[in-house]
């Protein structure tokens, strides 16, 4: 351990960091991670809780993958907002109703993904955004994968 590079070792510490869950509050390179309470803890954990989710943070935002490939985005545009992008290839145009979503930048709302962002202690529409992350893990995971959770979302 002490004969590896500095670099190595933090790298090291922060996948140990991410991966166990302590990272709230961190700073990741300019941007810091806010820490999760209430609702959006709530919806964190139940898209960690499909089959082989793991978390990362490419950019200072939150984004949960299966086998690599993103699912979620997790994140805020500034302040305590909270906002999550999620792939709906069934739902879109139903989604897009709502006034609190959009296509999602990037040129992904072109492939059908979606964000929705609410203000700071709004209330989250819990059972709409796990149907939302249900239909995005179905579309991003190998179909081995998305058999599992079948067609209603995990506990």
């Amino acid at each position: 351990m002490a004969g590896r590079p500095a670099f190595e070792r933090a790298a090291g510490s922060l996948r140990s960091a991410i991966r166990d869950g302590g990272i709230d509050g961190a700073v990741m390179g300019d941007k810091q991670i806010r820490e999760l309470v209430g609702d959006e803890a709530e919806i964190r954990a139940f898209a960690m809780s499909f089959p082989e989710a793991t978390e990362d943070f490419p950019w200072g935002d939150r984004a949960i993958r299966v086998r690599g490939k993103v699912f979620v985005f997790m994140g805020g545009g500034g302040g305590d907002e909270f906002g999550l992008s999620v792939k709906l290839p069934r739902s879109r145009e139903f989604a897009l109703d709502y006034p609190y979503t959009e296509p999602t930048g990037y040129g992904l709302g072109r492939h059908g993904w979606v964000s929705a962002r609410f203000e700071a202690g709004a209330a989250l529409p819990i059972d709409q955004l796990r149907a939302w992350i249900t239909e995005s893990f179905a579309a991003i995971a190998p179909k081995t994968l998305a058999r599992k959770v079948g067609p209603t979302p995990p506990a």
